[in-house]
């Protein structure tokens, strides 16, 4: 038996980074035998439970030392895990797993991570020493490739893939519509259907002001319903709550949390996703849904790029007329730019099996 352990942003209530472990086991499950796998996460009976895992606290130091003295691999990935613009603190805790793994003699392995940004050049320098020891390095993005080259990894070592969420089969429809209407949404017949996930910490924005005035305009020109849907649970409630104390009963609010598979059939029953966090687009592009990007960080940025799209603009410089603009080119264009990103989605499917083939050699 080969025992894997997991190292991630997981047990957060973050859809992104749970449908990245989802997508991560199931891979690594059905490409490679005879593996035990275990997950370092914020809540290990949840994580045990939805994954078919095992899962310890990712706090607590006993736990991670005698799991990793138990394992053969540490994998270390998928996401954003060594960045720190969105916190300070997170990439020194990823970077000391890996050393716990090189102390104990165990092999490591980046799985298609988002490198970056990382700012301060302590950060840099720590990172750069870390990953020249691992055993294998995959990347989800080009501009990750070129961030690690630019901080002193030799390029032949890093290979570029995709986000392994790419690879989560497509949900049943049903199960979104169902969940919608438990949520009070009413859909009316004829009526497009437009979708928010939106990032924003700061509820009293110019942002959140352009968003608001780009749904009344959408509701007032369009005819169009809306739904404000949270994928970092804890974060977006915020945000959600304050457009929708602004717009009343005009939009409807998703106000549970729910799982990968729910969270695809309800991006699949909108006509059109405007995203500001990189997995609500990523779940619009396997559902074939069209998009449209608000970036807030270059992985965005670099998803849109790898499936031949652009970001409409930053969250910083959103503006209504802007937005109206794109949508309606979005709405009128929708067959073609879903056949391309189809064609671009299939590609990088195809190069996420390069994570278990590496894997399997590491295992030989």
């Amino acid at each position: 038996m080969y025992r894997i352990l997991i190292s991630g942003y997981y047990g957060f209530n973050n859809i992104g980074d749970e449908s990245i472990l989802s997508a991560v086991v199931d891979n690594l499950r059905s490409r490679l035998d005879q593996i035990e796998i275990t997950v370092l996460s914020q809540n290990p009976e949840f994580t045990a439970q939805k994954y078919g895992v095992c899962s310890v606290n990712r706090k607590s130091v006993k736990d991670i030392i005698k799991e990793m003295r138990k394992c053969d691999l540490l994998i270390s990935g998928g996401g954003s895990l060594l960045q720190d613009v969105t916190s300070k603190k997170s990439i020194i805790y990823y970077l000391v797993i890996m050393w716990l793994a090189f102390i104990f003699g165990k092999k490591v392995f980046i799985y298609s991570q988002g490198i970056g940004p990382i700012q301060s050049k302590a950060n840099r320098r720590l990172t750069a020493s870390t990953l020249k020891r691992a055993h294998g390095i995959v990347v989800r993005d080009e501009a990750s490739r070129e961030l690690l080259i630019e901080i002193g990894l030799r390029g032949e070592n890093i290979i570029v893939t995709a986000d392994p969420v790419l690879r989560v089969k497509k949900a049943e429809l049903s199960i979104g519509k169902e969940i919608l209407e438990k949520e009070g949404f009413l859909s009316f017949p004829g009526r497009m259907t437009v979708g928010w996930a939106i990032r924003e910490r700061k509820v009293t924005s110019n942002f959140v002001d352009e968003i608001c005035i780009s749904i009344q305009r959408l509701i007032d020109e369009y005819h169009a319903q809306i739904v404000l849907i949270p994928f970092h649970y804890s974060e977006d409630m915020a945000v959600i709550d304050e457009i929708a104390a602004r717009m009343g009963d005009k939009v409807c609010c998703i106000r549970h949390k729910y799982l990968t598979n729910e969270m695809l059939s309800i991006i699949g029953n909108m006509d059109v996703l405007v995203g500001v966090r990189l997995h609500a687009l990523i779940h619009a592009a396997i559902m074939d849904v069209p998009m449209i990007a608000i970036s807030y960080d270059p992985k965005i940025n670099s998803f849109m790029h790898s499936i031949d799209m652009k970001a409409m603009c930053s969250m910083y410089d959103f503006k209504n007329d802007f937005f109206i603009e794109e949508f309606d080119k979005t709405i009128k264009n929708s067959e073609s730019v879903l056949k391309k990103v189809r064609g671009n989605i299939e590609i990088l499917i195809r190069k996420l099996d390069t994570n278990e083939e590496l894997i399997r050699k590491l295992m030989k």
